[in-house]
């Protein structure tokens, strides 16, 4: 959403990420294998905060739910927020490591 308002095409941000048109689609689609680094580029060629760009995406959940059924999207942000913390902190500790060598 916030790509289209600022008028690029998910070709142009692959082109700025490096990567093809279909990557940077997959992204889009809530691919749960994208890293720290690449959200962080997002965010720069979206001239926004990697904080928008998770809320644009926790949005995105509530309205992929079924309203009839608030605690499942609850539920489901709960569970998200968690994996997304878990995967912030591995990336973390890979980069302290990296660190320590």
């Amino acid at each position: 959403m916030l790509r289209e308002t600022r008028g690029l095409s998910q070709d142009n941000i692959a082109i700025e990420l490096g990567i093809t048109q279909p990557s940077y689609a997959r992204l889009e689609k809530d691919d749960e294998r994208i890293s720290i680094t690449r959200l962080v580029h997002i965010a720069k060629v979206l001239k926004t905060s990697v904080s928008e760009l998770i809320d644009e995406k926790t949005l995105k959940i509530i309205n992929q739910q079924n309203s009839e059924n608030p605690s499942a999207y609850v539920d489901s942000i709960i569970n998200s927020d968690k994996d997304h913390i878990k995967t912030l902190k591995e990336e973390i500790s890979f980069l302290r490591n990296l660190l320590k060598k």
